[in-house]
Parts: C-alpha cells; structure tokens; sequence
C-alpha cells in the first residue's frame, strides 16, 4: 500500500539488523485464541524468549490485565492486527457508551468477558462470538453518573471552536473538568477477577462479579477504602492536594499504590491492614503509574527523580543494599497543551528481560525538548562511565527525541505517553501541538478538529554492545494527539491515533522495521475516533479494541 513520506534517521548497518531480527518477538503459539475470545491468561513465546516480563500469576492474565498491558508497562500486546486500509463508521460498530474517557479496557479471568475501567467505573463486556456487549456495570460510588445521551449530545457535535466546546461541557456534562479523567486510569484485574479501582479524590474500589458463574446478576463494591489517611496534606506540583495515581501488584501479589507524593503497599487479603509506606520529597510530584519487575523491584517516576522501591516482601525498602536505588534527570517546563507537569509523562517501562545482558528501565524526560533516558535497572556494569550531560551514573544513556520534525526544532517537543518497549527497540511520540487549552478535557476534545494536533514520533534500539541509543527511523508527517500507542508484536506494527481535516480521526500503523505506513482504520469526523489518553488494543481475531472518549467499541476490521 501506499504511505505518506517519511524520513529515516541513523540507521546502523549489520548491527541493527541483528537488532532487528530480536525485536520482534515470533508469533504466538497460542492457536486456541480464536475470534471469539479475548486475551489468554498463559505466557506468551515473547516472555519466554527473554523479550517481555514475566508473567505476574497474581494478575488474570499475561496481557491487558493491567493498564500498559503487563507489569513491565510495555504497550506491547501479540493479538494479529492486520496491514491495510480500513474505513470504520465507530456509531456502526459495537459500543458499550461510558466515559468521557475510558482508558483501558482490562482482561478478566475468563477470556469470554473483559472489564472496561473509564472515568465514570467499570462495565463487564462479553467478547465472544464478534461482539463486544455490556452484561453488567457499575458507576464508581461518588462519581456523577453520565447517561449515554448526555456522552453523545457532546460527542456527535462537530467541534469548530474552543467556546463551542466548553458550552456544551458546561451544559451536558456537567461542567465538569479534567479531574474527571484522573478516575481509573490506572487500574488492575487480579486473578480473582476483581478490579482495583481509584478515583481522583482518592477513594480505592475494589468491584467484583455479584456470581462469578452468572455475570449478568451484576457488579457489586467488595471492598471500599478511604486512603487519603495515608497521604500528606501538602499542595502538589498541579496545584491540587496530595491524591492518589494508580495501582500495579507485587510478584508475591501484595497491592502497590502510586501516590502523588510516594509509595503504599496493602496486604491484598487483609485490605484493612496498615499499609507500608514510602515518601518522596515535598517538592517532587508523580502523575504517572509503576512498572514492577519479577523481583518486586518498583519504578516510579516523580517530576524530578526516576525512584527503584524494593519490595522486600515485608517492607517497601529504599536501602542500597535491598538493591533500591534514585536518579535525577533533566526536566522543564509544563508544555500548553495535553501534557501533565513538567516532569516525565511516561509511566516507567522495563527493557531487558533476559537476565543475560542489559537490564533497563526507560521513560521520556521533562525536558522541553525530551530525551528518551535509559536507566540501569539493577546493578551498574563495571567500568561504566557517566555519559556526558546525563544526571547521574545510574543513567544508562539518553538521546535527544526529533520525533522527524524539522529544524529548528519547536519550542516543546514532549509526551504524555509511555514508551513503547519490544525487546530492545522503543518508540515515543510527541504530543505538543501550536494550540492548547488549560482545562485538559477541553484541551482532550479541541485537540485535532479545533486545535492543530500535534504530529512526530521515533523509534529507537538499544545497543547491549556500546550501552546506547541509536535512532531507527523518525516520521515527522503523522500526527499522535494523546492516545497511547501500542504494537503488535505479532505483526510488527505499532498504532498511534491521530487527526487529519482530511481524513478525520484515525489509527495509524506504522511498521517496527521501517515506519512504513502499513495499516489505517480511519474513523473519519467521528468524535468517537477521538481516543483520548486511552490505550490501544487489539483481539485476538484481528479486530481493534479502540478505547474512545465515549466508550470502546469493537472496530472490525478482521477479514
């Protein structure tokens, strides 16, 4: 197929084809996923090769059982997304209506059902056959309900100005702001079929099945906990008191929960017990999640150190000798648009799995024009210098992020959104366009049909050998509002979301070797194209599972 131009940067010859051919895992084995299920909960060929992180058996299942899609947070998923060209009508596909913003649609136990965390709760979803029907739900208690005709009357408006926008917030939604968006965007299913849930004020949900063997009897609050009494009462870099970020476990299956100043660790069986508890310093800020690595080593980022917590399994320890360890990096300023902070809009990812050779974990920094920053996840290799204009020793290498776009370069170049990890390779995009607007749900909805939508990404492989960064190839001509990417594994593709006046919204593919555009699913004018600092995924019959501002739906594009 046809694809738009795209530039292609230092390229490194037999090297990184050697790279190449290790950064793409082999398709799964696993020929029993069939189009009438979701994710499996076995390990994936990927994770036993070396190229992902293990499986976490507390969670329901290897992938999508945990926003970023596993415990190493890489975005990387093996359901078949095809190469080619698609146009999807999103009010013809189906829908469960729910948001506005629903990030993730999670992987339960069963792979016939899924659960949907959005801003307003959780729905469970039947997957089988095709479909992608609601069976069951409920609105996080506290949290303003919004009827799926409230979602819609703003949503099937065509968007032509700020003013336009912020009126029918104010009108249908409530008046509601960004803050909304902070509830469940960082949420897990564990092996017990239960979703752990937090919202913006704080507030930890735990929501199960009321009978696990009938979900259609209904959702049910197993467990609520306040945990604002385990918080500071200090002001944040946001301006809004100390909260609560998002949940990950532990490989032992204790329950870690990222706060906006620290760390908490709840025995995951006896909830009510007093947490273990780590604070940062009164200047720093966290507005991301956490990885956890299989020796219940956690990396959190705030908005001026990248932090490495050790579970101890009786403790969260910061001691050296327990193997925990903290870096500054560089950071800048708060970009107009999208991004939250001035610190990383990455939630850490880990690199390196094989235990043989380098063992990373990497984020995007808060400089105005970011860096990717590859950390050395445990110990130090001997001799090791430390790379000129890096913070401190524990930085691995970090390179500077052009996203293709031409020079000079414009004043922010900046993400909001993890890095993409496959073996060794790593893709960002960038998130900051010429408009913005201060309310970030405002800011979510302009982004693209209003204001002009930001365009740039990069994709970059490690090299074990010279313990660097070498760039792969850069596309400075597709646009990455704010949804996270993701790829395909199987497929080699990696999906972005992006606005065009001409085209409208869509997913863009782009080939992990080349860059190559390889697939497009174009949504048209469509706000429901619109996927809103969600995630993308996939099912295992080829399908998208695309996480709209208004809901997600089954895009079905498999043939």
């Amino acid at each position: 197929m046809s694809s738009p131009r795209y530039l292609r940067t230092g390229t490194v010859a037999a090297t990184l084809a050697l790279a190449m051919a290790l950064a793409v895992p082999a398709c799964s084995s696993n020929s029993s996923d069939s189009g009438d299920s979701g994710s499996s909960g076995t390990s994936s060929p990927a994770a036993a090769a070396g190229q992902g992180p293990a499986r976490n058996p507390y969670l329901a299942a290897d992938k999508y059982a945990v926003t970023h899609l596993d415990s190493g947070q890489t975005d990387t998923f093996d359901d078949p997304v095809p190469r080619g060209t698609f146009h999807i009508d999103p009010a013809q596909m189906p829908r469960v209506a729910v948001g506005p913003v629903s990030i993730i649609t999670l992987a339960g136990t069963d792979p016939k059902y899924r659960w949907i965390s959005s801003s307003a709760g959780v729905r469970y979803v039947d997957v089988s056959g095709g479909g992608f029907k609601e069976v069951a739900g409920m609105d996080a208690p506290g949290i303003a309900p919004l009827s799926p005709s409230a979602l819609d009357s703003v949503l099937n408006q065509k968007f032509t100005d700020v003013a336009q926008i912020e009126n029918a917030v104010r009108q249908d939604w409530d008046g509601m702001s960004w803050t909304r968006i902070a509830n469940g965007v960082y949420s897990l299913v564990d092996k017990d079929n239960r979703v752990y849930y937090t919202t913006n004020d704080s507030q930890l949900y735990v929501f199960g099945l009321v009978n696990n063997d009938k979900p259609e009897d209904g959702v049910q609050v197993i467990k609520h906990l306040d945990l604002k009494p385990f918080l500071g009462i200090g002001t944040t870099a946001t301006g809004l008191p100390e909260n609560v970020v998002g949940v990950n476990l532990t490989y032992d299956g204790h329950l870690l929960v990222a706060a906006t100043r620290g760390l908490l660790a709840f025995d995951r069986a006896n909830l009510d017990a007093a947490p273990q508890r780590v604070r940062f310093g009164d200047d720093e800020t966290v507005s991301n999640s956490m990885s956890v690595d299989e020796h219940n080593g956690v990396y959190i980022a705030s908005n001026k150190i990248m932090h490495k917590i050790v579970w101890t399994g009786s403790k969260l320890s910061t001691d050296e000798a327990d193997g925990a360890w903290s870096s500054p990096y560089d950071t800048g300023r708060r970009p107009p648009a999208v991004k939250f902070g001035t610190g990383t809009g990455s939630t850490p990812t880990l690199m390196g799995f094989d235990g043989k050779s380098d063992e990373l974990v990497v984020i995007t920094d808060g400089a105005d024009q970011m860096h990717l920053v590859a950390f050395w996840r445990n110990k130090i290799p001997e001799g090791f210098q430390q790379k000129p204009g890096t913070k401190s020793n524990r930085i691995a290498d970090q390179v500077q992020v052009t996203a293709g776009l031409p020079d000079p370069l414009p004043e922010f170049v900046q993400s909001e959104q993890s890095v993409v990890v496959n073996g060794y390779g790593a893709f960002v995009v960038q998130n900051i366009g010429s408009g913005g607007e201060p309310d970030r749900l405002i800011d979510v909805l302009a982004n693209g049909p209003v204001d002009p939508p930001p365009h740039g990404m990069q994709r970059f492989e490690w090299d074990p050998a010279g313990h660097r960064w070498n760039s792969v190839w850069a596309r400075g001509d597709v646009a990455s509002t704010s949804m996270v990417p993701a790829i395909s594994s199987t497929t080699g593709i990696v999906f972005v979301n992006g606005y065009s006046k001409a085209d409208g919204w869509e997913v863009t593919g782009l080939d992990w070797k080349t860059g190559e555009t390889v697939h497009r699913t174009i949504f048209g004018q469509s706000n429901l194209g619109n996927g809103a600092y969600a995630i993308i995924e996939g099912l295992p019959n080829g399908d998208l599972l695309f996480n709209s501002i208004g809901g997600p739906f089954r895009a079905k594009i498999a043939k």
